[in-house]
């Protein structure tokens, strides 16, 4: 079987949620089918993008095509007063589509994946390709969900109702998108059932995000004796992921500080926005910016947290600290979609007050963290390695296409 993978972004390295997914379900899928990767990455973000090492990746040719200019004035205007929202714009180039034009007819694909709602500008280049391939959409999120939590949080009025109007635009275009795509892939039953009940018609199916749970279980053996760091990880120019940022320094750490002292809040990840960068003159408080490596954090962590206000989809970072060993605190809203129960496999805490006892407690009972690591530990080995994810992907797949669905 030959796959088209294509992506609004490259993935490598694989250091942002996005990127993970991207890379792991492709590699894995690389392992029984010719994947080719087609990727738009960003050319304003500063950062020249690579392709993987070819020694672990099962990515048999990668092309990568630079997006233009994001959120550039006409973009925003057009986004404002148009039928399509910003964020599709953003993704769309002439050149783009030239060139997966270029790549379709050279590959004749049996299946095209196309990852995330704001590659829809590019589905009638998929559809025009001379051999038909079959189109699956996978969805990271649901786009129109995380503008619609945004413009509740965002404090500016402008970009309130900007974003209540980007959210209907969304909207929208999911609803065509789930008419027009051969199968849909969504991270969590929840979202199957929200938009199935747009499109009751709609072929949606489940894939998760996922863990390199191998990668990850170095970390459980060199943890430290007495771990004082707290650390919340993720994109650190993501909104979600500022707004969570901003609340637990603010609003969570300063309690936690008063009472034990000894402990310290590590905001761990890429990019960090201004507002993330400034927390880091809070007693207590260290932003690393970009790491190569999250084991090590992991290892000194006493907890990991998702503090988690806004956004949609799943958190690899939860699946990730559970697959280190370390026990973890989450919002509702940070856990959602994922098998876990409150409790058992992780500390439920939505205010602030609730977070801060939770790693106080956490601080003082080494017999109840080790209770909440075994559990996360199991839950992420039983169902959220990434090639276990990536076999019934695979399946969709070859039922799409009507392969027999052999997995060596």
């Amino acid at each position: 079987m030959r796959i088209l993978y294509f992506s609004s972004r490259d993935c490598w390295p694989p250091n942002t949620g996005a990127r993970i997914r991207d890379y792991y379900l492709a590699r894995e899928m690389g392992r029984q089918a010719s994947v080719t990767y087609f990727g738009l990455p960003n050319s304003d973000d500063g950062r020249d993008p690579t392709p993987p090492p070819p020694d672990v990746s099962g990515i048999q040719e990668m092309v990568l095509v630079p997006k233009q200019a994001r959120y550039t004035p006409w973009k925003l205007l057009r986004g404002l007063w148009g039928p399509e929202p910003v964020t599709v714009l953003n993704c769309e180039t002439p050149q783009g589509r030239q060139e997966l034009a270029r790549v379709l007819e050279n590959g004749r694909f049996d299946t095209v994946q196309m990852e995330g709602m704001h590659l829809i500008g590019y589905l009638p280049v998929l559809r025009a390709a001379s051999n038909r391939p079959r189109v699956i959409c996978d969805w990271h999120n649901i786009e129109s969900e995380i503008m619609r939590r945004y413009s509740e949080t965002v404090p500016s009025q402008a970009r309130r109702w900007y974003a209540r109007r980007t959210a209907l635009l969304l909207e929208r275009a999911e609803d065509r998108l789930l008419q027009n795509c051969d199968a849909h892939v969504v991270v969590s039953e929840r979202e199957r059932q929200k938009l199935l009940a747009r499109v009751p018609k709609a072929r949606i199916q489940v894939v998760g995000n996922g863990v390199d749970t191998a990668y990850f279980s170095t970390v459980a053996g060199e943890a430290a004796a007495e771990p004082t760091d707290v650390v919340f990880v993720g994109s650190m120019n993501y909104h979600a992921n500022i707004d969570a940022a901003v609340w637990i320094a603010q609003e969570v750490w300063p309690e936690v500080r008063r009472r034990n002292p000894a402990l310290r809040l590590c905001l761990v990840g890429c990019d960090p926005a201004p507002e993330v960068r400034a927390l880091g003159a809070l007693e207590g408080v260290v932003v690393t910016g970009t790491v190569e490596d999250l084991r090590p954090y992991y290892g000194r962590a006493l907890a990991a947290v998702a503090p988690l206000r806004s956004g949609s989809g799943t958190r690899l970072k939860i699946l990730e600290a559970m697959a280190a060993g370390v026990a973890v605190v989450s919002t509702a809203l940070g856990a959602e979609g994922l098998e876990v129960e409150a409790g058992r496999d992780f500390v439920l805490a939505d205010s602030a007050a609730g977070m801060s006892q939770a790693v106080l407690d956490l601080a003082r009972d080494t017999a109840a963290r080790q209770r909440l690591i075994a559990a996360g530990r199991k839950v992420v080995e039983s169902l959220y390695d990434w090639s276990a994810l990536a076999r019934t992907l695979y399946r969709i797949h070859c039922e799409v296409a009507g392969w027999s669905a052999e997995w060596e």
